[in-house]
């Protein structure tokens, strides 16, 4: 089970309550990197998103020593790094934060077995949030054994 994620943004602090907003969560500091927040919506998993300035990078330590933050001024402003979240918003209460933040919000269906919807976090970072509907369709997926052999058994994409 993933607990929590990180990500980076040009405005953390407003990243951090945008999600929250559609999250249904709290914002605080994160205090190990200065300037950054943690999304808590404080469910019976300890679900969070951290969000961190753009720029930000881990490096592992050195012997025993824990990982360091360093910024990189050059970082590219788009990642691979995505999640799926399910959230306890409807499509057209994400529709509206989105809109009214002025980021691409679309509806998506994922090769026929769920859906989801891509919100484009500062129009850089994509995060597909899954609606109560969407959550159940996508759990009906992903762990039902003969769908997922036949996913599993999928010959590959060009």
């Amino acid at each position: 089970m993933i607990h929590h994620i990180s990500i980076s943004a040009r405005n953390p602090e407003r990243v951090a309550q945008v999600l929250a907003e559609v999250m249904k969560a709290q914002v605080g500091p994160f205090p190990p990197h200065p300037g950054s927040y943690f999304v808590l919506p404080n469910d019976e998993y300890g679900t969070g998103i951290e969000v961190y300035p753009l720029g930000s990078e881990l490096l592992p330590g050195e012997g025993n020593s824990e990982c360091k933050f360093v910024m990189n001024e050059a970082a590219s402003q788009f990642t691979a790094t995505h999640a799926a979240v399910s959230v306890p918003t409807s499509q057209e209460e994400i529709e509206e934060i989105g809109k009214r933040e002025g980021w691409r919000v679309v509806r998506c269906n994922r090769e026929s077995f769920f859906d989801v919807i891509e919100f484009w976090v500062e129009n850089r970072l994509m995060i597909e949030f899954l609606t109560p509907e969407m959550a159940s369709q996508y759990l009906g997926f992903i762990t039902n054994p003969e769908l997922l052999k036949s996913l599993m058994e999928a010959p590959a994409l060009a």
